[in-house]
């Protein structure tokens, strides 16, 4: 049996959480499964790397989960955007790749990135990362 950390009630607020995947039906299931996990979550799905920008230019966010392979931004070209605009913003990168040819984990792992979940995981594993950089 999979756990995780379930934060002490006394400290949650408001949380607002990003998730930017071109996959809708993936987007609509992760969001469900987040806000059933923690109902101080709110969830904002983006569908491409401009949108999350977006999201990130015009609203307080906490945190930015992002798919890695997209077509109009790859979540490295995303990650260095939300780097220089909110350097402090907690960003999660997914991928369902195995083998990564250009080398997008190592590269964005270079550039600062702390988190990398790979596609399919168990909703309790994301859950324990996003407690962990939201400090809940």
């Amino acid at each position: 049996m999979n756990t995780f950390l379930i934060p002490d009630a006394s400290n949650l607020t408001e949380k607002r959480i990003i998730i930017t995947d071109d996959d809708e039906d993936f987007l609509d299931i992760l969001e469900s499964q987040l806000i059933e996990a923690d109902n101080s979550f709110v969830v904002l799905k983006a569908k491409t790397g401009y949108e999350a920008l977006n999201l990130i230019q015009n609203m307080q966010i906490d945190l930015l989960i992002t798919d890695i392979a997209m077509p109009d931004m790859d979540g490295l070209e995303l990650y260095k955007r939300v780097s220089e605009l909110r350097p402090n913003l907690p960003v999660i990168m997914m991928t369902g790749f195995c083998y990564d040819p250009k080398h997008t984990i190592i590269n964005a792992k270079n550039f600062g990135l702390k988190d990398v979940i790979f596609k399919p995981f168990e909703i309790e594993k994301l859950l324990n990362i996003i407690y962990k950089r939201l400090k809940i």
